[in-house]
């Protein structure tokens, strides 16, 4: 199956577009584009680990459960996503 026969492709949000285009997209890019993002996570994680701000993004993640810039670039995130796995099954 083609991850592009969807008519209703990219309609819906970033989230359910990249949960959509995932199911239907070979795993294993899945999988490595998956573990690329992680691993740019575990980057930033330790970048504020060791410039001591921990703390400080624990409690910006505890208090920002509503809030745009954050779910944009949630978005965003998604979006790379997207792209990153759509590019790389054509």
């Amino acid at each position: 199956m083609n991850i592009f026969d969807d008519d209703d492709a990219f309609v819906g949000t970033p989230k359910s577009n990249y949960f959509s285009i995932a199911k239907t997209a070979n795993q294993n890019i899945v999988e490595m584009e998956l573990e690329k993002m992680f691993r740019r996570f575990a980057v930033a994680e330790k970048m504020l680990e060791e410039k001591g701000l921990e703390e400080e993004h624990e409690r910006l993640i505890s208090s920002s459960v509503v809030d745009s810039e954050i779910d944009d670039r949630v978005n965003s995130l998604f979006i790379e996503l997207v792209g990153n796995i759509v590019t790389q099954c054509e």
